[in-house]
């Protein structure tokens, strides 16, 4: 059996002719497939308006400065998610406030949200961890408190939640959402890529003007934005893949109930929880090991990739040394982090592959009993 890859892109006929046919058109920016890439992906999750961009990390930049966040402004986010989440409040020169998560779901914990608001809050960033979407009573709290939610979808193509009595799909539930097309996420666009939704109609126009320069239709601009905007023949293929990915992702449910299934009872792990009334998209499915290095080792030499998720927090990397909380506990983010072990989830899998992942993680619990 081939290596079994923790990720894989999908490629097929169709988003090659749809590259090709792009690049032939001659039209390879501000074109066509970028706005009806927007247009659809809106429509999908159920925002009022989506713009295509560079990537997930340019998304994030962007939605704090559409949300006017600067220098003295604190934003509320999690330190059990990419450094990317963090990162881009440096970058507008505000203070990321970190907040633990929550046990069972491993997402943005509410009630230690509550604890660090002041009037110095201005967003919070929700992170749906791994597809998994957040606590929808975070989405009222914010409201209440007139506090702006930036979602951070970036793992959470296709992941829906019940809020209110309706069901509300990743990138419209915050006022601002993000997502990112990198290749391991659940749906790409051939290289680098990045998508901003939002809830709010005051945002919605300035939000396509801003990844191109912050100009209007007369080309004057209006505001300070940037060139951000994602190429055409990426949009293309975004909009072949984002056909395919509700498809995908009920293979990847697939493949994470037969997991559940299989090792809710093995010794030395514990499956991860799915929160009530949601639809969870699995970008990774995490094991919680009591050995995760061994575990992993084990994975790696029996041809499986395999990760932990996120072994070190983002208050206690290198690049926030001098903020207050470098040395601080955030108790599940310290407990959790090095011990969640990513293994293969992705659509592609064949079934035979699944077995054998199974097999070889039940024979490491026996190998350590």
């Amino acid at each position: 059996m081939e290596r079994i890859a923790i990720a894989q892109p999908s490629w097929d006929n169709e988003m090659r002719d749809a590259a090709l046919a792009t690049l032939d058109s001659l039209r390879w920016v501000k074109g066509e497939q970028g706005h009806l890439f927007g247009k659809e992906f809106a429509q999908m999750c159920g925002a009022v308006n989506a713009t295509p961009c560079q990537s997930g990390s340019v998304a994030l930049w962007a939605a704090l400065r559409l949300l006017g966040i600067g220098p003295g402004d604190e934003v509320i986010v999690p330190s059990l998610t990419y450094i990317a989440t963090t990162t881009c409040v440096s970058l507008v020169g505000a203070t990321p406030i970190f907040v633990d998560v929550e046990p069972d779901f491993w997402c943005i914990d509410l009630e230690q949200v509550k604890k660090v608001y002041n009037e110095h809050t201005k967003a919070v960033i929700g992170v749906h961890l791994f597809g998994q979407m957040y606590d929808p009573e975070l989405i009222e709290w914010c409201k209440t408190q007139g506090v702006a939610l930036i979602e951070d979808a970036a793992q959470a193509h296709g992941a829906s939640l019940v809020v209110d009595g309706v069901q509300r799909g990743a990138g419209a539930c915050g006022d601002i959402g993000i997502f990112s097309f990198f290749p391991s996420k659940n749906m790409a666009v051939g290289g680098e890529g990045g998508m901003l939704t939002t809830t709010l109609e005051s945002i919605s126009n300035r939000m396509q003007a801003f990844v191109n320069h912050g100009r209007d239709v007369t080309l004057e601009s209006f505001e300070v934005g940037s060139n951000l905007r994602m190429s055409e023949v990426s949009a293309a293929i975004g909009r072949i893949q984002l056909k395919r990915l509700e498809r995908w992702v009920e293979r990847r449910c697939e493949i994470a109930g037969r997991y559940s299934a299989s090792l809710c009872n093995v010794r030395g792990f514990s499956i991860p929880a799915v929160r009530k009334h949601s639809n969870h998209a699995w970008h990774q499915y995490c094991v919680l090991a009591e050995q995760p290095l061994q575990l992993k080792q084990h994975l790696d030499h029996n041809g499986i990739d395999a990760r932990i998720y996120y072994s070190t927090p983002c208050h206690r990397q290198k690049v926030f040394e001098g903020h207050p909380q470098y040395e601080s506990s955030l108790k599940w983010t310290d407990e959790l982090g090095p011990k969640l072990v990513a293994i293969p989830v992705h659509h592609q899998l064949r079934d035979e592959e699944v077995e054998y992942i199974i097999e070889k993680i039940i024979e490491f619990s026996t190998m350590v009993d």
